[in-house]
């Protein structure tokens, strides 16, 4: 994570597995995105590692360059349309589908708003503190924070499905503690708390699995 680069592979190998195993139990293509959730947590992950190891020996190099763009490409414009994207696909119940719809748009709007600060600005990422710490000139105001989080955690939030509201509740609360703890670091802080989502996603699965199983043995 973003606390050294053991920890990021660390938490890389952990995500990774534990979507593997969630891609392998779904049976409904609308189930993939979530159960590939954790497998997009562990290569944004694998970046960090990368980037924990370049920083220090070339800092200013291409390779860091490289990898500082694509951790900020994740972090700030593929989860806020992803998320909503999840929790839109996964509903069963009409109604909310289409409320769904609203932090979609949101989301693809905060999206495409950091993408175009990413491809104006410029962008770069340093060890400090203990942490790796991101800049991104013209920086975001905090509106579009504000608009960040009702996407990534609000979408879900809205969903019917029990698993998809857990996740609402630990990225909100996980990007707040990250946010007030570790400003200067919050884009890779918050990432540790959303990795625990993981567990929740597997989880999920693996429930969904057994009942499927249960009812398939029941029509015997």
């Amino acid at each position: 994570m973003c606390f050294s680069a053991p920890a990021s592979f660390v938490a890389a190998a952990v995500t990774g597995a534990a979507g593997i195993a969630a891609v392998a139990r779904s049976s409904d293509s609308r189930e993939l995105p979530l159960a590939a959730v954790p497998v997009f947590f562990a290569v944004q992950q694998a970046i960090e590692g990368v980037l924990w190891l370049t920083l220090p020996v070339a800092p200013d190099s291409p390779q860091a360059s490289l990898l500082t763009d694509a951790f900020l490409l994740f972090a700030l414009v593929f989860w806020p349309a992803f998320a909503p994207l999840v929790a839109w696909l996964i509903e069963p119940d009409q109604q909310r589908r289409r409320l769904l719809l609203v932090p979609l748009a949101i989301g693809l709007g905060v999206a495409a708003y950091l993408l175009w600060t990413l491809a104006i600005g410029d962008h770069g990422a340093s060890v400090v503190g203990g942490h790796i710490v991101y800049e991104n000139n013209p920086g975001a105001p905090f509106g579009v924070g504000v608009l960040y989080l009702l996407a990534t955690a609000g979408g879900p939030a809205l969903s019917s499905i029990r698993t998809v509201n857990l996740l609402a509740v630990l990225l909100l609360v996980g990007s707040i503690i990250a946010y007030v703890v570790y400003t200067d670091a919050f884009v890779s802080v918050w990432c540790f708390f959303a990795a625990a989502a993981s567990a929740i996603i597997l989880t999920h699965f693996e429930r969904v699995r057994a009942a499927r199983l249960a009812s398939s043995k029941a029509r015997v």
